[in-house]
């Protein structure tokens, strides 16, 4: 079951990260909605409603999870930026995934705001100084610090891991 959940692995932080590391995280960020709507475009409605793994979310909810996971992620990233260490707000991931509009959008509405949203902080990052790289923020869950390279690393990995879920369930599913 592990190897399902955690195609990859779980995200395991470093500490610290080079100059060429960060520009592999940041391509990464850059070029996934164009990985993730290729891995998508070809699917059903069927397809779109299974689970990558049992029990989990539906591909569909995966890529909606993407989205809504990168916008916050992509704010948290702001506000570290223009605030001192601020305390960011976590959110209900699961509950997000059970709403409305995840259960009744188009994917490619998810895929479309994907790529603006990963254009739009691919060039906020492209353009961070040194410092700005080592501003930080507060997880209220156990009061931990991210700086902004370890946020850069663990999305890059994000990204990668929900990509892995939608290519693992094609391939075993032989679709």
């Amino acid at each position: 079951m592990d190897a399902l959940q955690y195609p990859i692995g779980p995200f395991e932080a470093q500490a610290d990260y080079t100059p060429a590391a960060i520009a592999g995280f940041i391509a990464d960020i850059r070029f996934l909605p164009t990985l993730i709507e290729i891995a998508v475009q070809q699917l059903d409605a069927y397809q779109l409603d299974t689970p990558y793994r049992p029990g989990g979310w539906t591909v569909a909810q995966v890529v909606h999870h993407l989205a809504d996971s990168h916008i916050n992620a992509i704010t948290r990233m702001k506000l570290a930026l223009t605030e001192d260490n601020p305390v960011i707000k976590p959110y209900d991931q699961d509950g997000w995934v059970g709403l409305p509009d995840v259960m009744h959008t188009p994917v490619n509405v998810s895929v479309t705001l994907l790529h603006a949203l990963h254009t739009r902080w691919a060039d906020l990052m492209e353009r961070l100084t040194d410092a700005q790289w080592e501003r930080t923020f507060v997880h209220p869950e156990g009061r931990k610090v991210f700086n902004l390279k370890t946020q850069a690393a663990n999305y890059a990995w994000h990204g990668k891991h929900h990509l892995q879920h939608i290519l693992r369930l094609k391939e075993r599913m032989e679709w």
